[in-house]
């Protein structure tokens, strides 16, 4: 199974951990990470992650997101299908970077998008699973 993780989950640990939805969020998306390193699940990197992490002020939290795309299977380069896709997204309400990296995933050949932007979550996407880590693992559990 290919994910793609975006910019707010990989920066979920790095948020404050005292309310318990986003210490939830931050154990689950460590799990991913953990099977991706396993090689249970495959990671889709992109042009547009690389972007956005590299306008993170915090260059410990820049460092540690950079060194996942050493795990990616799949590396996205925007191009012009990677365009096309990500303005279709914006004309159902997502914002551009949004609509970017989940253009990239789709290109990519996702089976699932993991956030944590709650903006994201309730938008009409169909072309590829959007859900946040925690949802993700339920699934995964259901299916095995």
């Amino acid at each position: 199974m290919r994910v793609y993780l975006d910019n707010c989950a990989y920066n979920r640990p790095f948020d404050e951990q005292q309310n318990i939805v986003i210490h939830i969020e931050t154990m689950a998306k460590l799990v991913v990470q953990q099977m991706i390193k396993d090689g249970k699940l495959n990671l889709i990197w992109s042009d547009v992650l690389d972007y956005e992490n590299n306008e993170n002020p915090y260059e410990e939290r820049r460092v540690k997101i950079a060194e996942w795309e050493t795990y990616a299977s799949v590396k996205v380069e925007v191009n012009e299908t990677v365009i096309s896709k990500t303005k279709e997204y914006v004309k159902i309400g997502l914002r551009s970077k949004d609509a970017a990296h989940i253009a990239c995933a789709v290109y990519g050949g996702g089976d699932c998008f993991i956030t944590v932007d709650k903006k994201i979550l309730n938008k009409p996407v169909k072309d590829i699973m959007i859900t946040d880590p925690v949802t993700f693992l339920r699934r995964l559990e259901n299916v095995d």
